[in-house]
C-alpha cells in the first residue's frame, strides 16, 4: 500500500511538471483573471442593486464575493506559495495546515477591513492612498516575511542534516531515528509555530477587499462590504486548503516508501532545506519586484 500511495504521488507531481512545461499554468492564470472580471463586473451590478435598495441583491453579492476569492486565489498568490511549500517541506497534519489556510484568508480579510476603516475614519486617506500602501507597503513585507521563512526551513533541514550526519539523534546500528525527537514533538503540537504563517499572507490586503469596502463604506452599507470580503476570505481559502491537502498528501506519499528505511532520516531534511530554499527565492524575487 506504501508503494502505492507513493507511486500516486509521484504520477501527480509528474502530471503538474508536465503540466507547467507545457503551458499549462499559463492557461490557468487567464482563466483565474477572466474569472476575476467577471465576478469584479457582478459585484459592481450587485453593489448598484444594493444602492438602489433590491435587498434581495445581499445572497448574490456574497455569492460572488465568494467566486472572486476562489478565482484570486487561483491565479498567482503568495499564499498559495507559502502553505503549499510549509506542506511539502515538514511534517504537519493536512487539518491543522488547512486550519492555518483558513486562518490565513480570514486574516487577510481582517487586515484590508482594519486598512480601510483606519484609513477613511482616522486619517482620511482616499481610495489610491490605500491601494499604494496596500502594494506599495505591506505587499513587499509579505514577501519578505514569506521569505524569511523559507529561509528558516532551509536553516532548519541544515541543523537537522548535521545531526543526523554526526549521529544525533538517529541509532548507530541502522541509521534513522526511531523516533521524533522532543524538540519535533514540541513543534508539531505548537501552534505558534504555524502563527507566523498566518502574519505572513495576512500582512498583504487584497485589493479587490479594498475596492468593495471602500466603495460600500461610501455607500453607507459597510457591514455589507465587511460580509462581502469575509466571502472573499472564504473563497480564497477554499483553494489554499486544497493546496495545503496537496502538499501534504503528495509529501507522505513520496516518502511513505522510506519508512523503515535508513535513508528517510537524510531524504527529510534534504527536501525542507530545498522547499525552503525555494520558497525563499521565489518570495525575495516577488518582494524586490513589488518595490
Amino acid at each position: 500500500m506504501r508503494w502505492l500511495i507513493a507511486g500516486g504521488a509521484v504520477m501527480i507531481a509528474a502530471l503538474l511538471v508536465a503540466a507547467y512545461l507545457g503551458g499549462g499554468d499559463q492557461a490557468l492564470l487567464r482563466w483565474a483573471a477572466e474569472g476575476q472580471r467577471t465576478a469584479q463586473t457582478a459585484m459592481a451590478q450587485g453593489l448598484r442593486a444594493l444602492r438602489g435598495g433590491d435587498a434581495a441583491a445581499l445572497t448574490g453579492f456574497i455569492g460572488v464575493c465568494f467566486a472572486y476569492g476562489f478565482f484570486h486565489a487561483a491565479g498567482p498568490g503568495h499564499g498559495k506559495l507559502l502553505i503549499g511549500g510549509y506542506g511539502a517541506a515538514r511534517e504537519v497534519g493536512a487539518l491543522r495546515l488547512s486550519v492555518v489556510a483558513v486562518a490565513s484568508s480570514l486574516a487577510q480579510a481582517g487586515t484590508a477591513i482594519v486598512l480601510v476603516g483606519c484609513g477613511l475614519w482616522l486619517v482620511g486617506w482616499s481610495r489610491e492612498r490605500m491601494t499604494d500602501v496596500a502594494e506599495q507597503v505591506f505587499a513587499p513585507l509579505s514577501f519578505a516575511a514569506i521569505a524569511v521563512i523559507g529561509l528558516w526551513l532551509v536553516w532548519r533541514g541544515l541543523r537537522t542534516l548535521r545531526a543526523t550526519r554526526s549521529g544525533g539523534a538517529v541509532c548507530a546500528d541502522c541509521g534513522h531515528s526511531h523516533g521524533p525527537s522532543v524538540d519535533a514533538v514540541a513543534a508539531a503540537r505548537d501552534w505558534r509555530s504555524l502563527a507566523p504563517l498566518v502574519g505572513a499572507v495576512a500582512i498583504r490586503p487584497c485589493t479587490g477587499a479594498l475596492f468593495v469596502l471602500i466603495l460600500t463604506a461610501q455607500m453607507g452599507i459597510f457591514g455589507t462590504g465587511i460580509a462581502g470580503v469575509v466571502a472573499m476570505g472564504l473563497g480564497t481559502a477554499s483553494v489554499t486548503v486544497a493546496v495545503a491537502v496537496a502538499a501534504v498528501t503528495l509529501r507522505r506519499g513520496a516518502l511513505s516508501g522510506l519508512t523503515d528505511n535508513p535513508a528517510l532520516a537524510r531524504v527529510q531534511p534534504v527536501l525542507e532545506l530545498t522547499v525552503g530554499a525555494i520558497v525563499a527565492v521565489v518570495a525575495t524575487q516577488l518582494a524586490l519586484a513589488a518595490l
